[in-house]
């Protein structure tokens, strides 16, 4: 379920990213750590920054639009936050308005005390939950599915505090990995499919929470192993306890984490993410090779691919693209002919790897076709006798409703138009994309569509793995914006 301020931009090829979330225990500078953290983690969002802390007493907060090097930099974050606890989330990036009520942490004084809480993913019923409780009563201060959770804590019967999150989180869809604070304990929580990833982590005597390992590597802390599916850490001075909120839960981790999301740095479900993606190159080599002279990666993301398919084949790997890495999104457009040019702000073309030769393009995904055709067409202007296009994925069919900014079917270039018009329209010589049973190869998996698959994959085979009730009830009408919720 999409936000109106989530609109995907139709000048990009792109998926946007998701949000990522951090939190430390023990430590008193909690704060700076975790705005190290969310450094590392930057790659899963780049509109907003927010973090808590809490020094068991008072809680402060600092929520911010941009970047988190923009804002959190200068003065030490723990000078003005202090506390020993702290959380903090990077928000994705969107093409739309966006409003400093939604930047996460979102803290509420509950009547237990105070809780923040942070949140990467997307509720699939959070339309549907917020619709009873604000009949009910509850006022609500954002539009984030996030606030939703606050407010079923707070609603809840149950004992102690644990009791009451996990008689929340027990109403709600979707694929979640949350992150919260009280002021004496770090908490974390994982959806019961396991779709949205988190870790936990420890340095010295402290534990640490976190999306990827990337950010673990930032602060020195030792990855200790996953939050597994449907399982509540609490995390106190008397250690770290584990809780069962979904007894029956099955892991499906999302598949996109490895094609696209995770920093290729990061070890997710065991695996490294940069070797997957290089035997996912080295797949579509066997699947859909190519009489050319020069692989070149669409970067970043390409690069590991690219270089698989390179070494199994023995054709040369070149850096035929040079990505300027200073483009923000605050570029000013006014012209339709300056926003045609909108791929140059971003690649360039190196025409010595090009110029006479038949290029081989690798890039991680294919989503509209837009950016990829500017590139083409930039390849071709640079001299290119022949050029050719892989996505180390398979087609894009489906949309995601688990936390991705992902444009709707209509919009998706696989799921309308077959291999040879997507040829055409792309202008390459040639288009090739790695199969499904081919990326599960790659994870080391094996593929059988009779049985249920191990990841979330539903984007390529349009296999949920959880009820999407919003989307069902066709609660999304015109008249109804105002009470839509975004992901985080």
């Amino acid at each position: 379920m999409s936000h109106p301020s989530c609109s995907f931009d139709p000048n990009e090829d792109k998926i946007r990213e998701e949000c990522g979330v951090f939190g430390i225990f023990g430590i008193e500078n909690a704060a700076s750590l975790t705005a190290l953290g969310l450094h590392a983690l930057q790659h899963r969002g780049q509109e907003a920054c927010g973090i808590a802390a809490t020094d068991g007493k008072q809680f402060r907060t600092e929520r911010h639009l941009g970047l988190v090097g923009d804002n959190f930099t200068g003065d030490d974050p723990s000078e003005r936050l202090g506390g020993h606890i702290s959380i903090g989330h990077v928000r994705y990036s969107t093409a739309g308005q966006t409003v400093l009520r939604n930047v996460q942490p979102l803290f509420s004084e509950l009547h237990t005390g105070g809780f923040a809480l942070a949140h990467n993913g997307h509720i699939t019923n959070a339309y549907t939950l917020r619709e009873r409780l604000v009949k009910k009563g509850a006022i609500f201060q954002s539009t984030s599915d996030t606030e939703v959770v606050i407010h079923l804590i707070a609603r809840a019967k149950e004992g102690e505090f644990i009791d009451r999150l996990v008689a929340a989180i027990r109403q709600v869809d979707g694929g979640y990995a949350f992150v919260g604070m009280t002021e004496n304990m770090l908490i974390g929580a994982r959806d019961r499919n396991g779709i949205r990833p988190l870790l936990v982590g420890r340095i010295g005597d402290s534990y640490v929470l976190a999306s990827e390992t990337c950010a673990f590597d930032m602060i020195d802390a030792e990855f200790i192993r996953e939050v597994e599916p449907g399982e509540v850490v609490v995390i106190n001075e008397d250690g770290i306890r584990s809780f069962t909120a979904f007894p029956n839960a099955k892991s499906r981790p999302c598949i996109f984490e490895f094609v696209y999301f995770a920093r290729p740095d990061s070890i997710v479900d065991g695996k490294s993410v940069y070797e997957v993606r290089k035997r996912m190159g080295e797949r579509l080599a066997k699947e859909t090779p190519a009489e050319v002279d020069v692989i070149i990666p669409v970067p970043d993301s390409g690069v590991p691919a690219a270089l698989g398919f390179s070494q199994a084949t023995g054709i040369p790997f070149e850096l035929g693209i040079i990505r300027n890495h200073y483009v923000g999104r605050t570029f000013i457009q006014p012209t339709q002919q300056i926003r045609d040019m909108g791929v140059k702000l971003k690649h360039s073309a190196n025409r010595s790897m090009i110029e006479g030769k038949r290029v081989l393009l690798v890039d991680d995904s294919i989503v509209r076709g837009t950016t990829s055709t500017k590139i083409v067409r930039m390849i071709k202007a640079a001299g290119a006798k022949e050029v050719h296009f892989r996505s180390a994925s398979p087609p894009i069919k489906f949309p995601d409703h688990y936390g991705i900014d992902m444009p709707s079917k209509d919009k998706l270039i696989a799921a309308n138009y077959s291999l040879e018009e997507m040829t055409s329209m792309l202008e390459v010589d040639s288009l090739g994309f790695l199969s499904v049973e081919g990326l599960y190869w790659a994870m080391g998996e094996d593929y059988r569509e009779e049985d249920a698959p191990q990841y979330t994959d539903h984007c390529f085979t349009g296999a949920y793995p959880t009820p999407l009730i919003d989307r069902d009830r066709k609660l999304l009408g015109r008249n109804q914006l105002s009470f839509l919720v975004e992901v985080a």
